[in-house]
C-alpha cells in the first residue's frame, strides 16, 4: 500500500523506555531517504518537543527536527485555546505539559481555575489530586491528556496517565474530555500538522487501545507493530483488526 505520509507512535514503537528497538532508526532512515513525510504523534506529555528530539537523537540514533514531533501537550493546549473559556489552569503534569500550556498563554491558578488538566506526573502528591478534585467540583472543566493506563518501560508496564485520571474520575464522578490517542482531537490536529488527508496516511504504533483504535475510529489505515504493548494473542475475534500488522518495522516496505 502506498501512503503519502506516516503518523508514528514513540514509546513501544521507536523504543521501550530506555531500551532501543533496533529496527526503528532504520525505518525512519528509509522514510527520510524516500522523502516521505512523517510525524511522531505521542500521548507522552512529560517532555517538550526539543526534549523528545534530543532523546531520539542521543539515545536511539534517530535524527529529526521539532517539526516532526506532535505531543499530547501541544494537542491539549491547542484544544483548550480553541475553547476560549479562560486562561486559568491547574495542571497535574510534568515539564512538557506545563511548558506547552505556558507558551499557549495559560497561567496557573489553584483556587479557581477554568480548567483542570491531568496528565502523567511521576511526582504528583495527594495534595495535587485534592486541589484538582475540589476545582472540578467547583465547576472547572476537566481535561485529560490520554487514556493510557500503562506505558512500556525497561521495568515492565508501569502506570500511565489514564491511571491518574481514573483517580480523579472516582473522586469527582466527572468524566473528562480526553485529548490523546485514540481520540479524534489529537488525530485531527496531527493531520493538520502533516498537511495530509486521512486517506493519505497510516498510523503506526504498538498499542491497539490507543494507536490502532486512533486509526480505526478516525478512518485512518493502521500498522500494528508487536514491539511494545499489544501482542498477537491480545487480538480477539470480536476486535476490528488493524489494516496491517508486523513483528518488526524491518518487515515494512516503504514505496
Amino acid at each position: 500500500m502506498d501512503y503519502k505520509g506516516y503518523l508514528i507512535d514513540l514509546d513501544g514503537t521507536m523504543y521501550n523506555g530506555t531500551e532501543p528497538i533496533l529496527a526503528a532508526p532504520r525505518f525512519i532512515k528509509r522514510l527520510q531517504d524516500k522523502q516521505v513525510p512523517f510525524l511522531f504523534v505521542t500521548n507522552n506529555t512529560t517532555k517538550t518537543q526539543e526534549e523528545v528530539m534530543d532523546n531520539l537523537q542521543t539515545n536511539f540514533g534517530i535524527t529529526v527536527t521539532e517539526d516532526h514531533i506532535y505531543t499530547g501537550s501541544l494537542a491539549t493546549a491547542k484544544y483548550m485555546k480553541k475553547l476560549n473559556k479562560g486562561n486559568k489552569v491547574f495542571a497535574i503534569g510534568e515539564t512538557g505539559l506545563k511548558d506547552a500550556l505556558t507558551k499557549a498563554g495559560f497561567i496557573e491558578d489553584k483556587k479557581n481555575p477554568d480548567f483542570v488538566v491531568v496528565a502523567l506526573d511521576r511526582e504528583a502528591t495527594y495534595t495535587d489530586f485534592e486541589t484538582a478534585t475540589l476545582a472540578i467540583q467547583k465547576g472547572a472543566q476537566f481535561i485529560a491528556t490520554n487514556k493510557d493506563t500503562n506505558m512500556p518501560s525497561e521495568k515492565g508496564m508501569v502506570p500511565g496517565a489514564g491511571s491518574l485520571v481514573a483517580l480523579v474520575v472516582a473522586a469527582t464522578r466527572v468524566e473528562p474530555t480526553f485529548i490523546g490517542k485514540p481520540e479524534s482531537i489529537i488525530m485531527g490536529e496531527a493531520l493538520e500538522a502533516i498537511g495530509l488527508k486521512k486517506e493519505e496516511v497510516v498510523m503506526v504504533g504498538d498499542n491497539y487501545e490507543t494507536d490502532i483504535l486512533a486509526g480505526i475510529q478516525n478512518d485512518i489505515d493502521t500498522l500494528l507493530v508487536y514491539t511494545g504493548f499489544t501482542k498477537p494473542e491480545d487480538l480477539t475475534l470480536d476486535m476490528k483488526k488493524p489494516t496491517h500488522s508486523i513483528h518488526s518495522l524491518d518487515e515494512w516496505t516503504i514505496r
